[in-house]
Order: C-alpha cells, then structure tokens, then sequence
C-alpha cells in the first residue's frame, strides 16, 4: 500500500487521492459503495473495529480514545487524503477530537439524515431508527430542533438491529419476527396521519433494507445517509485540488483490515471480493 510522500497540494492533483473510511463493523461497507460509485478510481483502505462492535454500549471516553488510537495508527501507515468516519455513533462523539488532532486531513462524519427526511415528510411524520447511543445523543436532538421542529418525530434506538445486520454480512440467517420488532415502534399513526419516513441513523441499518421494506406494516421512505455522505466526499476531494472522478474508471483493489484480526470466509470473503476489497493483516492488534 505504497503512499505518495505528503506535499503541498497543487491547483489540480493528477495522481488519484486515497480514501480511508471507518466503521465499527460491516455497517460502513453501505458508505464505501456509495463512494466507490462516486470515485470508482480512487485507492481505499476499509477499517473495521470489529474487535469490540458493537459501539453503541461503549462509554464515551472511552470510544473517544480507542478512535483516536486507531486513526493515529492507520494515518500513521496509509496516510490517506480524507477520512471517512462511517458510523454514526462514533461521528457524533469523536469528530471535534478527530479534526483537531489531524487539522491537515479533512474528516467527513455521519450523522442522521433528519433535515431531508423532515423536508421530504409529506405527513410531517418521521422516525429515526438509530442505536440507543445515537438517540441519546444531543447532538441527534440537536438536529430535531433546528431542522424538524415542524415535524413529529419518533426515536426509536435498537439494542439488537447491528448485530443482526454484521450477522446477516457473516452469511447467518436472520429472525424476521425479530427485525419486524425492533422496526415496529417506528410506524405510527395518530390523528389521521401516519409515518411517513424512516431515517436509517446507523450506517448497519441499510445492509437490512430489503427486511425492512417487506416487514414494514405500510410503505414508508427509509432516508440511506451513504448517497449523501458520498457526494461531500467528493466535494471535498474537489476542494482539496484533486481531479473530478472518471466515472470510466476500473475500480482499483482496496484493503480491507479487521481489528479482531479474525479472517473473512465464505459469504464475507465473496462480499469483500465483490467490493474489490482485500483483506489485510490487522496492524493494530496488540497495539490498543
């Protein structure tokens, strides 16, 4: 994973810029599509925190600091050109300690797509479907305020969803009672007027679309944050002096790390392969 050495960047950069994004699991591999569409050409590194996923239970400080240790690391060895937090969860916490950190490399974070799904709601009705860390959050209630405050809005946070959909990834079968459950307090109907947008405030959620759609009692939009977060990344890029996307471009193998260290196989591998990603050994283990 050779790098270019760090230099001033000129009007237009020639070279194609190296795209690191991160999750807590498989749940990122939703915005890596996305942005692989955008910039089929670009070299990616895809990280993985599957040592300790999920990260909704984790206490602040220390999501905070295991974050922090493992971009130190990562930028350290690949030295991307953006970084592409891909977990909500850790977006709404550890982006300010990120930015300040690295001031040089601009971080692109995920947060729940409130503001169009209000915009968008015709019933003025909206859930967020998120883990119950994100719901607790303010800076989701933050965003409720300045841009749904005309709007019903319902939280709904998921104890169980994640670890469904990182499962679903791995090849395991599903409980579809189950996701129908966790997805039901998402639906409601009051005064005539009924849900009418869905907002997928974890990036594991989309992976889960397809139950989503047939299990839900009535149809609804469920608002995928990855086209979005997708299109920043390549405003930024565009920002920063690099050459718009080839859209022509053969997609370059990229490298995908686990922090388990644990090796993909069968349906994982075939995914990965289908993503144009390799796995690579893990060189944080034993480091956090």
């Amino acid at each position: 994973m050779a790098r270019v050495p760090a230099r001033a960047i000129p009007d237009l950069v020639t070279r194609e810029p190296l795209i690191l994004v991160f999750d807590s699991g498989l749940g990122g591999l939703t915005v890596f599509a996305g942005v692989a569409r955008l910039r089929p050409g670009a070299d990616y590194v895809y990280v993985a925190d599957d040592a300790i996923f999920p990260y909704g239970r984790l206490e602040p400080d220390f999501l905070i600091a295991r974050v922090h240790a493992i971009m130190a690391a990562m930028i350290a060895q690949a030295r991307p050109d953006i970084v592409v937090i891909a977990c909500n969860t850790a977006s709404t916490l550890v982006l300010p300690d990120l930015r300040a950190a690295w001031p040089d490399i601009p971080f692109v974070g995920t947060v729940p797509a409130v503001k169009p799904a209000a915009l968008q709601s015709r019933s003025h009705m909206i859930s967020v479907l998120a883990t119950p860390g994100t719901v607790a959050r303010d800076y989701t209630r933050d965003l409720i305020r300045d841009y749904a405050a005309h709007c019903a809005v319902t939280l709904v946070g998921s104890q169980r969803l994640a670890p469904i959909a990182e499962a679903f990834m791995h090849g395991e079968p599903v409980d579809e009672a189950e996701i129908a459950r966790e997805i039901a307090p998402c639906f409601v109907e009051a005064h005539g007027r009924r849900t009418d947008h869905v907002v997928l405030a974890c990036t594991h959620y989309p992976l889960l679309l397809n139950h989503f759609e047939r299990l839900a009692p009535w149809p609804v939009d469920f608002v995928d944050p990855a086209p979005a977060i997708a299109r920043r990344v390549d405003h930024v890029l565009r920002e920063q002096g690099f050459a718009p996307a080839d859209h022509g471009a053969a997609p370059r193998m990229g490298a995908a790390i686990f922090t388990s260290g644990a090796q993909a196989q069968g349906a994982l591998a075939g995914l990965l392969r289908e993503r144009h990603l390799v796995q690579q050994a893990a060189p944080l283990i034993g480091q956090l």
